[in-house]
């Protein structure tokens, strides 16, 4: 089974079973993963922000236009930032290493 690993803000790193076709919002959940994904992966919100490793940003499939937009309210963005919840797993990811934001910014919350 392929495995990735998620790097918290403090250097900690999690590597974990990473079935295919799952997305890596679900790994996160089902791995007790802090990674919000407060719309639920409806692709509505930038919770699910992660940082993917620059040798992995290129083995991934290109970033939708609505992904673009969700991306543009993510905290701390980065030139390899894509949304936890578009990312699927595949044996061609097996490996796959992402760095979890030091802060979301949820624009869901009522204020």
């Amino acid at each position: 089974m392929p495995r990735m690993t998620f790097v918290e803000p403090n250097g900690i790193r999690h590597e974990v079973e990473a079935p295919e076709g799952l997305s890596v919002l679900e790994i996160a959940h089902r791995n007790k993963i802090e990674l919000e994904g407060a719309c639920e992966g409806s692709l509505a919100c930038s919770t699910c922000h992660v940082v993917v490793a620059p040798e992995w940003f290129d083995k991934l499939a290109a970033a939708s236009d609505d992904e673009e937009d969700m991306l543009d309210l993510a905290f701390g963005l980065t030139q390899t930032s894509r949304l936890g919840c578009q990312i699927i797993m595949k044996k061609a990811l097996d490996g796959l290493v992402v760095t979890l934001p030091a802060a979301t910014r949820n624009m869901m919350v009522d204020k």
